[in-house]
C-alpha cells in the first residue's frame, strides 16, 4: 500500500519505481501452493509419520547392542563368575591341546625309530649279500600288521575274462 501511494505520488515527489521492486518478488501465495500440491504434501507427511512410528517401535523392541550390558553394571559378581568360567575353559582347552601335541610327538618319535630300525636292517642285509628290497617289504608288512589292530581282509581280484579269445 505504501508503494502504491508512493507510486501515485512518485510522479509528483520524484521517487522511482525501483524503490518498491523488493515487494514484487513476493513468493507464490501459500494458498495456491496448497491448491496445486496439497494432496502430495499430505500423503508425504503421513508417510513420514508412519515411517517414524515404525522406526521408533523397532528401536524400542530391539535389545541393546551388547547383551548383558545393563546386567554388568548392576551385578559385578556375575561378570566375575563369567570371566572365571571363561578362564577355566581356556585352561582346559590349552591342556587338551598340550596333551594332543605330546601324543603327536610320541607318535613321530616311534615312526622315526621304526624307520631307523628298517635302515639298520637294510644295511645288515646288504652286508650279508641279501636283497634288501625283499627284507624291506617284509618289515613294512610287519609294521602295518602291528599298527593296524582291525582285521582287514584283503580283497580278492575277480576272475577276469581275457580280452581275446583263446584261439
Amino acid at each position: 500500500l505504501a508503494c502504491r501511494l508512493r507510486r501515485g505520488a512518485g510522479s509528483r515527489l520524484g521517487s522511482s519505481p525501483a524503490a518498491c521492486s523488493h515487494l514484487r518478488l513476493v513468493p507464490v501465495p501459500v494458498g495456491s501452493l496448497l491448491s496445486s500440491y496439497g494432496w502430495y504434501i499430505l500423503l508425504a507427511a503421513v508417510a513420514v509419520y508412519l515411517l517414524a512410528q515404525k522406526v521408533s517401535q523397532s528401536l524400542a523392541a530391539r535389545p541393546s547392542s551388547r547383551p548383558g550390558a545393563a546386567d554388568a553394571a548392576v551385578e559385578p559378581d556375575v561378570v566375575v563368575r563369567r570371566q572365571e568360567a571363561l578362564a577355566a575353559a581356556r585352561l582346559r582347552m590349552q591342556e587338551e591341546l598340550n596333551a594332543q601335541a605330546e601324543r603327536y610327538k610320541e607318535k613321530q618319535r616311534q615312526l622315526e625309530e621304526e624307520k631307523r630300525r628298517q635302515k639298520i636292517a637294510m644295511w645288515e642285509s646288504m652286508q650279508e649279500g641279501k636283497s634288501y628290497k625283499g627284507n624291506l617289504k617284509l618289515n613294512q608288512q610287519e609294521v602295518e600288521s602291528g599298527a593296524s589292530t582291525s582285521s582287514a581282509v584283503p580283497k580278492s581280484k575277480p576272475n577276469k575274462k581275457p580280452l581275446r579269445g583263446g584261439g
